[in-house]
């Protein structure tokens, strides 16, 4: 019998597709205390697969904390096929997916299929693997199994440590 039990892989991201980064990282921080966020304009892969084919929309993200929790903010530009247009259409916007950080992402990508969930996105990108699986049927969005190189940890905890350093008035806005 196969064991589909997580492997103690909590959620750490909450993911919002928004028309517009920018008032979208000013709206949270004035009204959640959310960042400072850390925008990745026209991000680009090294490999994408999007339900089979190599569509890859042109997409900016924006990353930052809400106490514990990640929160992504995701903008596309254009009008590709995507695993954000699969949910809303240009003008839309809102919830779009969770995500769990894994160190076996290949145990974890495997484990996400021998449950019956398709995977609709898998990427490569500045060293780490990402799979997007369909479990709206689940959970009414997307999740996200995100690898865990040690360099992201990092990044992230910096980010996490600046978001405990920023206090209202402080920018919204992130550069490490």
């Amino acid at each position: 019998m196969v064991d589909y039990r997580p492997k103690g892989y909590p959620l750490f991201q909450e993911a919002y597709l928004v028309n517009n980064l920018e008032e979208s990282i000013q709206k949270w921080s004035k009204v959640f205390g959310a960042g400072p966020f850390r925008i990745a304009a026209h991000h680009k892969t090294d490999k994408f697969e999007y339900r089979g084919t190599d569509t890859e929309a042109d997409v900016s993200y924006a990353f930052g904390y809400l106490g514990d929790i990640m929160i992504q903010f995701i903008e596309q530009h254009d009008e590709k096929p995507s695993i954000y247009r699969d949910m809303y259409q240009r003008g839309q916007e809102g919830f779009h997916h969770v995500a769990t950080l894994v160190h076996d992402f290949e145990a974890e990508f495997k484990r996400f299929q021998d449950l019956g969930y398709e995977c609709a996105c898998r990427l490569y990108a500045d060293g780490v693997d990402a799979a997007y699986f369909d479990t709206r049927s689940l959970n009414g969005c997307f999740t996200e199994v995100h690898g865990d190189p040690p360099y992201i940890l990092q990044r992230w905890a910096q980010m996490r440590r600046a978001h405990e350093l920023w206090r209202p008035g402080d920018s919204p806005f992130l550069t490490l």
